[in-house]
């Protein structure tokens, strides 16, 4: 399938310059939603994972589905202050400011094999803090998948010794 016809380029958003890859129009197609999750869920079995883990917010969109299809749990990683029990928590540093994330601490066992799942790669910074999280739990990452990555940011050069799987590049 080809994934290119579902994802609607805007132009100038959220700024002068910025073409924002817009993934709802993938969404909002059934067919071609469930193949995205299909070749995901695909990528994931070959890494024989235990949960998936996803960074709010449009990593819910595409990680559950996956875990779904899976039969695993899915582990939300949340933005500061989303979770209501004791959590673990990262700090890191954004193109223009500094975000948290944070998991619950019961959430993620020792040497479970964790696939780190998003809806794009960008700059790489919230899929490392993510991946740095989960591995202080003592799990294993075992990889990261994404609808779509954007090359330009030579993301995979931070986070270089996980395996990434990506559907589009653009």
């Amino acid at each position: 399938m080809n994934f290119e016809h579902y994802i609607a380029a805007v132009e100038n958003f959220p700024e002068e310059g910025v073409t924002f890859r817009d993934i709802t129009p993938l969404m909002a197609d059934g067919p071609a939603f469930r193949a995205a999750i299909s070749e995901i869920s695909e990528f994931a079995r070959q890494k024989e994972v235990d949960i998936i883990v996803g960074p709010e917010a449009r990593g819910f969109i595409v990680g559950c589905p996956v875990a779904f299809d899976l039969e695993v749990g899915f582990v939300p990683a949340r933005k500061k202050g989303k979770l209501p029990r004791e959590t673990a928590t990262i700090d890191y540093g954004l193109e223009y400011g500094k975000s948290t994330l944070q998991i619950h601490k019961d959430a993620i066992k020792p040497g479970q094999r964790v696939l780190i799942v998003d809806d794009l790669l960008a700059t790489g910074g919230t899929i490392k803090a993510t991946i740095d999280l989960v591995e202080s739990f003592g799990a294993e990452v075992v990889g990261a998948a994404f609808l779509i990555e954007l090359e330009e940011f030579a993301a995979r050069e931070k986070i270089s010794e996980y395996e990434v799987f990506t559907l589009l590049k653009y």
